[in-house]
């Protein structure tokens, strides 16, 4: 452990703004799921988001980049703003990175297949530039032996993994990771946190929804606690464990940590 907390403490944190959120709120008909997000990441930042079911944690990352769209305020992703413009959109997506829950893969495509799609389609790489970018990626989450099988035939650690390179593929500048780990195994969990360990330690821009505290300690420079759709404490890890300043994250952590 005091091994990776040395590796947090060396990366450096850019002063380049990666993510900028500015009274950022977003209904779902008359339930308020968001109120005045205010959240400034910088590039090279790793960023854990905490808080109980319903707190809005995984809506927050889906509006960054506009899977959710957000009613009022302004969210600007590397410089450009998310409006209704498409090409706004695209360019956004096309930066951002994003893991979720459940691996999302198309089941009837190999895992090669599916890592070269949206390179091939979408940035217009020649297939064997997509397919050797494929290569290196798989080779970095450590699954190259599993290019040419189907989904349906590799364990949900797989698969997670599998979904972590297809992003890697598009070269985002920054990853959104929603609750990665909690469809899995528990024996499954580890081979994906450290897969996002080593991201992490490489300085990739990561933002992710997770209850692993542990890896929060690992990994993050920063640890911000939601409730009730509002951002109600964040804090460098050691700060944010050892010394929670809001009842309601004393109270989230006591129940998480169990004392």
């Amino acid at each position: 452990m005091s091994e990776h907390a040395t590796a947090r403490k060396e990366l450096a944190v850019s002063d380049e703004v990666a993510i900028d959120i500015r009274g950022m709120n977003k209904w779902y008909g008359t339930f308020h799921v968001l109120r005045d997000i205010n959240l400034t990441v910088y590039q090279g930042e790793r960023i854990v988001i905490c808080g109980p079911s319903g707190s809005g944690k995984s809506t927050l990352i889906r509006c960054i980049n506009a899977l959710e769209e957000h009613q009022q305020g302004s969210i600007e992703v590397d410089g450009t703003r998310l409006t209704n413009d498409l090409k706004n959109i695209d360019k956004v997506r096309s930066e951002v990175g994003m893991c979720f829950q459940h691996f999302n893969l198309f089941p009837h495509l190999t895992i090669l297949e599916n890592c070269t799609l949206a390179p091939i389609w979408v940035r217009k790489e020649p297939k064997k530039q997509a397919i050797e970018t494929a290569m290196h990626f798989l080779e970095k989450v450590k699954i190259p032996d599993q290019a040419k099988k189907y989904p349906g035939q590799l364990s949900g650690g797989q698969q997670q993994r599998v979904a972590i390179a297809r992003s890697l593929c598009m070269k985002p500048r920054v990853m959104l990771f929603d609750e990665p780990t909690s469809a899995l195994d528990p024996e499954m969990i580890k081979e994906v946190l450290d897969t996002m360990i080593e991201l992490a330690e490489e300085g990739m821009t990561m933002l992710c929804v997770t209850h692993e505290m542990g890896f929060a300690r690992q990994v993050a420079n920063r640890v911000i606690f939601m409730d009730q759709g509002q951002i109600v404490e964040q804090n460098e890890p050691e700060a944010f464990f050892n010394n929670p300043q809001s009842d309601r994250t004393k109270l989230f952590l006591s129940q998480i940590l169990g004392h």
